[in-house]
């Protein structure tokens, strides 16, 4: 082969060399995105009471997002038996810097025990304004009293969750067991936990409110690059 032909071809060789090496560059400097961390910071309801670790909450709404084509993880911050005061107690370890979205679900127990509606709003106060300054974004889910323990109890509490949802700037869901309660097929045998077709309901009526933030989030993104 000639020298001219020979010198070409090297200097053609050369130069697809520099542009897959100048490629392969960029796209090693472009670090890949990050899931959306969300953390479901709530009780029995969110930890998954009597049910399989696939079939809690957390584990539902994440692969209902996934299915949506959400990038997301879903942490179980649930203890079973917490109260509003026990969620103040361990808010500093349940939800972790940087979270993008945060559910928090608390009430049902201090309900059932009797906590006077001021303290649980006080409570729950506290683990707004602390989850606010981890978590981009909030979702409060409501809890409303059962016909059985009183109307003076339920016009108490009642508007616990809209006051602090307004104050707080988060996202607010009424009844998180909104179609679950009383309903027997979709509850354990206790008649109180939903079981796994219960949780998909919940997951089904808080979905529409969750996907609203993440989608606030994501146009906040777009904004800041």
């Amino acid at each position: 082969m000639p020298d001219g032909v020979l010198f070409r071809a090297a200097a053609v060789a050369l130069s697809m060399l520099g542009v897959l090496v100048t490629t392969g560059s960029d796209a090693l400097a472009q670090p890949p995105s990050k899931p959306i961390r969300i953390v479901a910071f709530g009780d029995s309801l969110v930890a998954g009471y009597g049910l399989r670790p696939g079939e809690a909450f957390p584990a539902q709404l994440q692969a209902a997002l996934r299915a949506r084509g959400y990038d997301v993880t879903v942490a179980n911050a649930g203890v079973s038996g917490d109260t509003s005061a026990r969620a103040v107690a361990r808010m500093e370890r349940a939800v972790p810097k940087g979270t993008d979205l945060t559910i928090v679900e608390f009430g049902a127990n201090d309900i059932f025990r009797g906590v006077a509606p001021g303290t649980t709003e006080r409570n729950l106060d506290t683990v707004l304004s602390h989850v606010g300054g981890r978590s981009k974004a909030v979702v409060l889910a409501g809890m409303v009293v059962p016909p059985g323990l009183g109307n003076e109890a339920s016009r108490s509490f009642a508007p616990i969750f809209a006051r602090l949802a307004e104050r707080h700037s988060a996202a607010l869901y009424p009844f998180f067991l909104k179609g679950v309660a009383g309903e027997r097929s979709l509850n354990l045998g206790d008649g109180i936990h939903p079981n796994a077709a219960g949780v998909k309901r919940i997951v089904d009526g808080i979905l529409p409110t969750v996907v609203r933030e993440l989608s606030k989030l994501e146009t906040r993104r777009a904004a800041a690059d």
